[in-house]
């Protein structure tokens, strides 16, 4: 006599692979994904199939996101060294016989084109907390030196393409590694200090240093033009003052409640240069006021400090490290995307977490949050 099993129904065979997921986390990015198809909705209608294809990137990075929650943190650390290792050597790839495209030179084809310094945001401080776990309990100063040398090495390749947006990311990322690993404060307090000890020297000889003909040596021109700019955008506002000083009116022109969906002049006028993607967020502004702003920032706070939390109950060290470095990675994008389009930072080409156009960065969004998840479950299953 045959034995029929009855197959079990669709929620109770996919319960399993949800369970231990941290739903205030998944909230805080349902709300800001919600708010960054708003935006995209708006900013980029007359962009061809601009929002369409930023909800299947956002389908996408959810995926991701799926997948790589199902990995344990032990497997992660096992894929720390492969993936910095290649990270490195596309980067060395690229600077060899990579793609120039408007003077940088980032891609590389190896049947498709591809970005490399992508996979350094995540690869980097994979790679740093892999490397304070193995040396757990016994932390001495040549730790701390070999974590700066791994970290300068992807730093400085990705600073030569030249890409500083994305060097920065992954500088912070880095830092955030090591400074949580124990750094002393003796020697976080000095560079903290000379760093501003030059932004003083720089606002107060700012008419002299951006003076033409002078050369900055450790920065590329565009470098050195993007800081001069942010000090002074009237200085070319028809050119390379033009980004800011737009960016600042529609900010401004949205006032308290914002112009209304869809209503936003500066927007839909085209004045706002990269509207979907970089400057998005003064599109958003202008139609959402500075209510819709602090709800949006409300929204990166909550994950930022849900990000923390995560970390501070990580189990392990390496665990503990990795949340800290990937949350960092969010607070860096969100602060310095809208800092440089309200004018306190220079333009860097950072987007903003879930709302600005780009399949890439969407996707290293995924694959970061898939880590937050995977730490999370693996400490509930444990408690379990």
């Amino acid at each position: 006599m045959a034995v029929v099993f009855e197959k079990p129904p669709l929620w109770q065979r996919v319960w399993p692979l949800l369970r231990g997921f941290d739903l205030l986390l998944l909230l805080a990015v349902l709300l800001l994904a919600c708010a960054g198809l708003l935006a995209m909705y708006s900013s980029g209608f007359d962009h061809g199939t601009r929002f369409v294809d930023h909800g299947r990137n956002m389908g996408i990075a959810l995926g991701v996101l799926f997948v790589v929650a199902q990995i344990p943190p032990q497997r992660l650390m096992s894929l720390a060294v492969p993936l910095y290792t290649l990270g490195v050597a596309l980067l060395v790839a690229v600077a060899l016989f990579g793609i120039t495209k408007k003077g940088a030179t980032r891609w590389i084809n190896i049947g498709v084109v591809i970005q490399p310094s992508e996979l350094l945001k995540i690869a980097t401080p994979l790679m740093l907390a892999w490397w304070f776990q193995r040396r757990e309990g016994q932390i001495r100063p040549f730790d701390f030196a070999m974590a700066f040398v791994l970290l300068a090495v992807p730093v400085g390749l990705i600073m030569k393409q030249p890409d500083l947006g994305t060097a920065l990311l992954v500088l912070a990322a880095g830092l955030a590694v090591i400074f949580f690993a124990g750094l002393p404060w003796k020697l976080v307090l000095p560079p903290v200090l000379i760093g501003a000890v030059v932004v003083v020297l720089i606002v107060t000889y700012e008419a002299e240093l951006c003076a033409d003909g002078v050369d900055w040596v450790v920065l590329h021109e565009y470098q050195r033009q993007r800081i001069c700019t942010l000090l002074d955008p009237t200085r070319d506002p028809l050119g390379k003052g033009f980004h800011i000083l737009q960016g600042m009116i529609a900010i401004g022109s949205g006032g308290l409640w914002g112009k209304g969906f869809m209503q936003g002049t500066q927007t839909h006028l085209e004045f706002i240069p990269e509207r979907t993607t970089d400057f998005i967020f003064a599109a958003y502004s202008e139609e959402f006021g500075l209510v819709g702003n602090l709800a949006l920032i409300a929204g990166f706070i909550f994950l930022v400090l849900r990000g923390l939390s995560i970390a501070a109950e990580a189990p392990t060290l390496f665990s503990r490290l990795l949340a800290a470095a990937l949350t960092t990675i969010f607070f860096a994008y969100a602060f310095v995307n809208m800092g440089m389009v309200s004018g306190i930072l220079p333009v860097v080409g950072v987007p903003l977490p879930f709302v600005s156009y780009g399949g890439t960065a969407m996707v290293t969004l995924g694959l970061a949050l898939g880590m937050l998840m995977s730490i999370v479950k693996s400490k509930r299953l444990m408690q379990s």
